[in-house]
């Protein structure tokens, strides 16, 4: 299970990291709506490796046989590698290359009748992390429910 959570953890997190890159930097002129869509459509995409992760550890690795359990495992684990690439690019986003985005972001949602509190980059990237893992949960029991074989 090792060798599936380093391959397809590795991929998630260069893959997931890149297009929020990219979705942050090239979307930033857009609406926040837009941008919003574009980071989530970036975790689908690199959560896809969840999939095959489990997949590649029930052929390849494991003799055909998967349970439940090892297929919720190993897709936490590469999803907790996704999310780390997010929360590492979210925090380097916010504090270095675009360190006014909470204050913009604020001010959209003020003038569009949301209060919302100031958070730190740090937090931020602490959300983004949750959110990466708890779609990662969902995509794993999806997967794990088609993939199971005894």
């Amino acid at each position: 299970m090792k060798r599936s959570i380093i391959r397809y953890g590795f991929r998630a997190f260069i893959i997931g990291g890149l297009l929020f890159l990219m979705s942050l930097t090239l979307g930033g002129g857009l609406d926040y709506g837009i941008q919003a869509v574009l980071g989530y459509s970036s975790i689908v995409i690199s959560l896809l490796l969840v999939y095959f992760g489990i997949r590649y550890y029930r052929d390849n690795e494991n003799q055909g046989k998967l349970s439940f359990g090892q297929a919720i495992g190993l897709g936490l684990a590469i999803s907790a590698a996704a999310g780390l690439a997010f929360a590492i690019v979210d925090f380097i986003y916010t504090t270095a290359i675009n360190p006014d985005f909470f204050n913009d972001y604020s001010n959209s949602m003020k003038a569009s009748g949301e209060d919302i509190q100031e958070m730190s980059s740090g937090f931020m990237a602490a959300v983004m992390f949750a959110t990466v893992l708890v779609i990662g949960f969902i995509i794993s029991i999806i997967s794990a429910i088609i993939l199971q074989r005894k």
